[in-house]
């Protein structure tokens, strides 16, 4: 499976708690904090994760947010826009009104002057009819096997994902992921992580035993080991993992402090078999926003221009 060279953040400019994903994001948690202080609390974890990704070797598409609106999730930009290595970008319909203003023109237009774009397909007229596919959390995608892994949820709407598997000659798979009080997870990416060669999978957050069957032999038919997580790893972002390529070709799987500690030694192990781990630390965006690093980064797969 390609792996990103290139990732995308988004410099929050008004991190906060949104009430608005708060309704079906499990992860989030209110805090005592002032927006003042929580901002600069990401900020600071932010401009960290930043300087150790470039640290090692990894190049950062560094992009300002913008301070109107106030856009207290901008930090998760792979949410609203995705990347393919065919030369797609994808624009995304967003649950909540909130982070609709998020996608930005002038992104866009960053992005086919830096790169080359054959194509923009934008899936936002479907916010209209309530019906929502939230970029790479709604889907976890295998590009060389033309396979969409899909949780179900009010955030991921399944007749939006068939077309638009569909329109990218993809195969969706579908199931069904619950947390331990037997709610829906909002995104498959915290729920699994595909790697190369490798999958961290919440086998315990897919209830329905024929699901799992499928998901595990899918998987295993296209080479990828399993390494399964618990629902308690799961809820400390273990799932929401993302491997890159830095620039000395090495493979670099970015996870979170909070997931990393959660992780038994044997699973660690199995982990460094593929990829060399570096644990980040972003406590603050995880509780207030309910997304780890994964969700921090968008990955560019687009070609450079010269």
């Amino acid at each position: 499976m390609p792996l990103a060279s290139t990732i995308l953040m988004i410099r929050p400019a008004g991190f906060g708690f949104n009430e608005e994903t708060a309704s079906n994001n499990f992860f989030q948690t209110s805090s005592s904090l002032s927006k003042e202080q929580l901002q600069q609390k990401a900020l600071a974890e932010f401009d960290n994760m930043v300087a150790v990704l470039r640290s090692n070797h990894i190049n950062v598409l560094l992009i300002d947010d913008s301070k109107e609106p106030v856009k207290p999730s901008a930090i998760f930009p792979n949410n609203w826009l995705c990347t393919s290595p065919e030369g797609v970008v994808s624009v995304f319909p967003m649950y909540a009104p909130s982070r609709r203003t998020e996608k930005r023109d002038d992104i866009l237009k960053m992005l086919s002057e830096k790169f080359v774009v054959k194509d923009v397909q934008d899936w936002s007229e479907y916010e209209a009819e309530g019906r929502f596919l939230e970029g790479t959390g709604s889907m976890v995608i295998d590009y060389d096997n033309k396979m969409i892994y899909a949780a179900v949820s009010e955030r991921t709407n399944l007749s939006v994902l068939e077309k638009f598997a569909g329109a990218n000659g993809c195969q969706a798979i579908v199931f069904l992921a619950t947390d331990k009080e037997g709610r829906p997870v909002y995104h498959t990416n915290v729920v699994m992580t595909l790697g190369s060669t490798f999958c961290v999978l919440c086998e315990e957050a897919i209830d329905e035993e024929w699901e799992l069957i499928a998901v595990r032999q899918l998987l295993e038919s296209t080479h990828h080991a399993i390494i399964p997580i618990t629902r308690e790893q799961m809820q400390r972002f273990a799932g929401n993992m993302l491997e890159v390529k830095n620039a000395k070709g090495e493979n670099i799987l970015v996870i979170s402090q909070t997931a990393f500690d959660s992780l038994r030694k044997e699973q660690k192990q199995m982990l460094e078999a593929y990829a060399k781990l570096l644990p980040i630390s972003v406590p603050t965006i995880e509780q207030t926003e309910g997304g780890s690093v994964r969700c921090m980064m968008a990955e560019i797969f687009l070609e450079g221009k010269k």
